[in-house]
């Protein structure tokens, strides 16, 4: 059965999709100005942790936070230039792709392996072996991907065509 533009699962994956990418666009905006949330939280807005400020976005958690048998592999890219870069430019691309609606396949397939690495930096999770935010976004992107649901509320960006 085709799906219509009133059936109720449209609403529901087009709220998912929006808060899902307001969520990598929020820890964009943390980590580039320190709005603090993630970033400079007890200290002021915009500290030296910011990354307009000279901050890396990346060494306080893989510098820092991660755990399990890959933990030393995350620790030698904390801090690291071209992985801040490559994080930043990925939670900004995923946001707005998501948050948008412009490009849903392409910001999806970044997510799932931006979440996917993320997720195997905390092995194993402490509050449900294996199973843990990440996992759970990672099934709403594959959910994004799989169904040909029509999206609402999208901002189409024109000249600028992905998959």
């Amino acid at each position: 059965m085709a799906k219509t533009n009133h059936d109720p699962s449209s609403l529901v994956w087009s709220v998912l999709r929006i808060a899902l990418g307001y969520i990598f666009l929020w820890a964009f905006l943390d980590k580039l100005f320190g709005l603090q949330v993630a970033t400079c939280s007890g200290k002021s807005i915009g500290c030296s942790e910011a990354w307009i400020h000279g901050g890396s976005p990346t060494a306080g958690f893989l510098g820092h936070a991660t755990t399990g048998p890959l933990a030393s592999f995350y620790h030698h890219l904390a801090g690291n230039a071209l992985i801040d870069w490559a994080f930043m430019l990925g939670l900004l691309f995923i946001g707005i792709g998501l948050f948008f609606g412009s490009w849903i396949k392409s910001a999806s397939v970044a997510g799932i392996a931006m979440l996917a690495l993320m997720w195997s930096s905390l092995l194993w999770p402490t509050n449900t072996p294996g199973v843990d935010e990440h996992v759970i976004y990672i099934l709403i992107l594959f959910g994004l991907l799989a169904t040909n649901v029509p999206q609402k509320w999208t901002l189409k960006i024109p000249f600028v065509k992905l998959p």
